[in-house]
């Protein structure tokens, strides 16, 4: 294969790199190239919402990555699911619509000394995309709902399609317990008890594939490469100058091909694949890319450290006279009737997200803003992809939403076929540790509560006899697992910051015509799930390398 010329290269057709195409593409001046590593998101289960069952761990859609064995998890290793199709992780998660907290936002612009960061700046961006069901009728929908979400963009947001008695007597308990209850968990403050808001159309898995790409693939300046691996990039070192990102090395239908762009580079692979392709370009600290022979074109430290994730503690309550997902689905006659429903009305348990109830609280009274965040399902099991228990239950999973512990993401060798190492650090503060006793006593706290008492709920995991601080924070380490919310490898910073790898308008630090732009610029991990949030960063930096900023 020849080499080819592009004015862009995104590099993952992923959340962020999909509409990156986009809105790049729109400008038929503008030859645009996206790269994905996977195949095509023609797998019939990256569609039906429930077979994000059938995703994580599949080598057909998910990268299969595992951390390496954690202290905090007492020795344990994690699955690490990373999406590996077009859609990126839009094509395997959980598909919750959460922006997170103003604060979080506001946090940016102070670390990066960048205004267009704070939470005001932010919003236009995230409704920009928008298509939020509450303003199909927008005769019924009131101000409020005007100002903080968008209609007619390509990102659809809806209604779950089904409720359940048990988790509403659940939201009920948990209003007893003190939390207020909320119709809207995206307006800058998402304290408050409801059921999550999903990307959905109409029952389906709306990705940002489909989101962004459907119309775009057609247009003539847009090339797509899929399964397609990038092996790294192509610096042209200058004399006397910061060398250039002057395209990338691509293995593509069993060739290795270079494709070159006039104008930028865009990482877009994710806050593992991100930092990985920096340091095996020779981006990073010194002495790791000493350690495995790659040359020092710049020396950022930060390149893979600073990783993030929200890290979930899964309470189990057996439930008594109450429907749940493990008395519907343990026989053949109940699996029928769920995937009849599914056929004739795209609704019941073939629709769920993996979590349908939310809650957003506080831990304990030292907080003056919610700090976890509750993922309620009407279903229990062991661990995820073993088979649900023969019992009828609920989980109530609870996580840290601003976690003080740090992990890292390293390349094991110089071939960017081997997986790095991801090491998550998960509970290696007394902060974290403290948060997550404390939040195991909150789901108590609600458990007893009378509209959730009435069913006898039994506290399966992690059992009643454990109390003390030391108990819960070391079954903590044993219970609990990763909510898929990695950020931060290569966070944006202010100049004087050693370990920003990206300034505020995600250009890395060193190299002229490269950024980065997904989850990894992150210099804090957001209050709430972090797909919507990785979508707003690529709607805000489309905007910047438009205009050449």
């Amino acid at each position: 294969m020849a080499d080819q010329e592009f004015d862009y290269i995104v590099v993952g057709a992923g959340t962020a790199g999909c509409l990156l195409a986009n809105r790049l593409s729109a400008d038929p001046a503008n030859r645009v190239l996206l790269i994905e590593a996977g195949g095509r998101d023609n797998y019939h289960w990256i569609h039906i919402p429930v077979g994000y069952l059938y995703c994580i761990d599949n080598p057909r859609t998910d990268w299969r990555f595992r951390t390496e064995p954690d202290p905090g998890l007492n020795g344990r290793s994690l699955i690490y699911p990373r999406g590996k199709t077009l859609g990126g992780c839009s094509s395997i998660n959980g598909m919750l619509y959460i922006r997170g907290q103003a604060r979080d936002y506001d946090g940016w612009a102070e670390l990066t000394g960048d205004d267009a960061w704070r939470w005001e700046n932010c919003l236009p961006d995230f409704m920009r995309h928008e298509d939020h069901h509450r303003l199909d009728a927008p005769g019924q929908a009131d101000a409020a709902h005007r100002d903080f979400h968008g209609h007619g963009g390509e990102w659809r947001v809806e209604k779950q399609r089904l409720s359940w008695q048990v988790l509403d007597d659940f939201a009920t308990a948990a209003v007893e317990a003190g939390i207020p209850r909320t119709e809207d968990f995206n307006r800058g403050d998402n304290e408050g008890v409801d059921y999550f808001e999903v990307n959905q159309r109409k029952g389906w898995r709306w990705n940002t594939s489909k989101a962004f790409l459907r119309g775009a693939e057609t247009r003539g300046n847009l090339t797509l490469w899929h399964s397609s691996q990038v092996l790294g990039l192509e610096l042209q070192q200058r004399e006397g100058g910061e060398p250039r990102c002057t395209g990338v090395r691509v293995e593509r239908g069993g060739e290795e091909v270079v494709a070159r762009a006039g104008r930028e580079v865009i990482l877009a692979a994710g806050a593992i694949g991100s930092p990985q392709l920096l340091q095996l370009s020779g981006i990073g600290p010194a002495d790791l890319l000493a350690e495995h022979e790659i040359p020092v074109a710049v020396d950022l430290p930060g390149v893979g450290e600073n990783l993030q994730d929200h890290l979930q503690i899964r309470s189990v309550y057996r439930v008594s006279g109450a429907k749940t997902l493990n008395t519907m689905a343990n026989s053949l006659v109940g699996k029928a009737k769920i995937g009849l429903e599914y056929a004739l009305r795209r609704s019941g348990p073939m629709s769920m997200a993996p979590s349908q109830l939310c809650a957003f609280t506080r831990s304990s009274d030292d907080y003056v803003h919610p700090n976890i965040e509750y993922h309620v399902q009407p279903l229990s099991l062991e661990a995820f992809g073993q088979p649900l228990h023969d019992f009828p239950a609920i989980t109530a999973s609870v996580c840290n939403l601003n976690p003080t512990s740090r992990g890292t993401v390293r390349i094991r060798s110089a071939d960017p076929r081997q997986a790095p190492a991801i090491a998550p650090n998960y509970l290696s503060t007394p902060e974290d540790r403290k948060v997550a006793a404390d939040s195991l006593r909150v789901t108590r706290r609600i458990a007893v509560q009378p509209a959730f008492a009435r069913y006898s709920p039994e506290e399966v995991k992690p059992g009643l006899e454990y109390q003390s601080d030391d108990d819960l924070a070391r079954l903590a380490g044993d219970i609990g697992t990763t909510i898929f919310h990695p950020v931060g490898t290569a966070k944006m910073g202010r100049d004087d910051d050693p370990m920003a790898v990206v300034d505020s308008r995600l250009r890395v630090r060193g190299v002229r015509g490269l950024r980065v732009v997904d989850a990894s610029v992150m210099p804090t991990i957001t209050s709430g799930n972090t797909n919507s949030p990785t979508l707003m960063i690529a709607e805000k930096a489309a905007g910047w390398i438009l205009v050449g900023e």
